[in-house]
């Protein structure tokens, strides 16, 4: 089982999880062009694509996966209050393959099962996704305002986690966003804060971790050093260990084995 991001941030954000010959892509807030090019930084094609599933509506996350998924032919997996809120994104003449989940409910696509989770944030019906090839599983968890219980439920015990530290509080306090704007990225329905991010960590059985990665960082209310910082004081561990989900490159290809 492995993982890689194509881009992960307010631009864009996509992630690829393979299991043997499964492939399943999480969100697509990219263009068909600029998506093309981000999977053949990793090797890959569209027809090397089973799915994309869908966390929730927002631009940044479904914007170019209905575009993407008719014109490979990609079957999509998306909560019925997501399906309500994405119709503006699909192209005109469109052919799509739409399969709608519930969100307590885990589904199969060949080798791979997905689990959905409902998640606080500002749309329709958002879940999250844990990935698992029956003995490892990956924990996915961006676009949170807050944690829950549940969260920590789902994500306890996952061998590697791509988990938000989408802002600094101080930085997001002294920095350039409006202040409604403010209010809505650091409120229950916003995204998580570092040391959010880190309280979630510490409330986790990581005795399995090989890997976890920060994503979703503010460009402006937020540093990569300052997300790895957080987590690794949970952890106890160097900072280099603490992958980043860039922007621009993702990051490459992780194996949990």
């Amino acid at each position: 089982m492995r993982f890689a991001s194509l881009g992960s941030g307010s631009a864009g954000n996509a992630l690829v999880v393979e299991v043997q010959q499964t492939r399943l892509m999480l969100d697509c807030g990219f263009s068909v062009k600029d998506a093309l090019a981000r999977l053949a930084r990793l090797d890959l094609a569209p027809s090397d694509i089973n799915g994309i599933v869908i966390t929730h509506e927002h631009d940044d996350h479904a914007g170019g996966a209905f575009k993407f998924a008719a014109k490979y032919n990609i079957p999509v997996w998306l909560t019925y209050g997501t399906l309500k809120m994405v119709t503006r994104y699909f192209p005109s003449q469109h052919v799509l393959q739409l399969n709608v989940v519930d969100s307590h409910t885990a589904f199969t696509v060949k080798d791979m099962e997905v689990q959905p989770y409902p998640v606080p944030h500002d749309a329709r019906e958002p879940v999250q996704y844990v990935f698992s090839d029956g003995h490892r599983s990956l924990g996915v968890l961006t676009d949170v305002g807050r944690a829950t219980p549940h969260i920590e439920e789902k994500l306890s015990g996952c061998h590697a986690l791509v988990l938000e530290c989408n802002h600094d509080a101080t930085m997001l306090q002294n920095g350039p966003y409006s202040w409604p704007l403010k209010k809505r990225v650091g409120g229950d329905l916003g995204h998580l804060e570092n040391s959010d991010s880190a309280n979630l960590l510490s409330k986790l059985d990581n005795s399995r971790l090989q890997h976890i990665v920060a994503a979703h960082l503010s460009a402006k209310n937020n540093t990569p050093l300052l997300a790895k910082t957080a987590l690794a004081q949970v952890l106890g561990c160097e900072l280099d260990w603490i992958g980043i989900a860039d922007q621009l490159q993702g990051f490459d290809w992780r194996a949990i084995i």
